[in-house]
């Protein structure tokens, strides 16, 4: 697989807490030169970014990150904000504790206000695998499915660890036809990129990227 062809899969991030409009400049003059799917940064920075870059680039953003546990209307008016502003994906976390404590009905009908309310734009649903037994990664593949998401994604990478192969081959077995899934977190070499998209999934979340394959993508 080729360098381009993985970066087209890539929502290049950046989302530490210090991020500075710097740092976020850098991630997107990146992603525009070597055509990352998205650049995924904290909402903030949305309207600047529009305003820089305009349609050089897609913008992602998170909303009830990265614990979930904050209400629904709160992910509601994060979402409308930031599209509002001019984001085209949503990765939204669930609320972790509801799902571990069964009230899968409150995390399905959580989702599906939110695509509602995105739309013909995507939404992804960061599920926080590590955290979660197998049969709470299924519920949360039911859930996913049946409100009507796009994709469904592994991590937040703030938790105690990243994306692994076993739960996308999980998340295959138990997502409906038309979602996809993400990994994220802990992706560090070109070997894991190419392994996780030749498992299914349609996008990374990799803020390595870049600097794996940049010797590559510059020939």
């Amino acid at each position: 697989m080729k360098a381009r062809e993985i970066m087209a899969h890539v929502d290049h991030t950046y989302l530490k807490q210090t991020a500075t409009w710097a740092e976020i400049q850098e991630i997107c003059d990146e992603a525009v030169k070597y055509q990352a799917a998205t650049v995924m940064i904290p909402s903030c920075f949305i309207p600047r970014i529009q305003a820089k870059y305009g349609d050089q680039l897609k913008i992602a953003t998170v909303v009830g990150f990265p614990n979930g546990n904050c209400n629904t209307a709160a992910k509601l008016a994060e979402t409308a904000q930031a599209l509002a502003d001019g984001a085209c994906e949503i990765d939204m976390v669930i609320n972790i504790g509801m799902l571990k404590a069964g009230e899968t009905n409150y995390v399905t009908e959580e989702i599906r206000a939110l695509k509602n309310l995105v739309g013909d734009r995507i939404l992804k649903v960061i599920v926080e695998t590590c955290f979660l037994t197998e049969e709470e990664k299924i519920a949360a593949c039911h859930c996913v499915t049946e409100a009507g998401a796009d994709i469904i994604k592994t991590s937040t990478g703030f938790g105690s660890a990243g994306a692994k192969l076993e739960d996308i081959a999980l998340f295959k077995a138990n997502i409906g036809p038309g979602v996809g899934m993400k990994a994220a977190g802990g992706i560090h070499t070109r070997a894991e990129m190419e392994a996780f998209l030749e498992a299914g999934c349609t996008r990374l979340g990799a803020s390595a990227a870049v600097k794996v394959l940049h010797e590559e993508l510059d020939q």
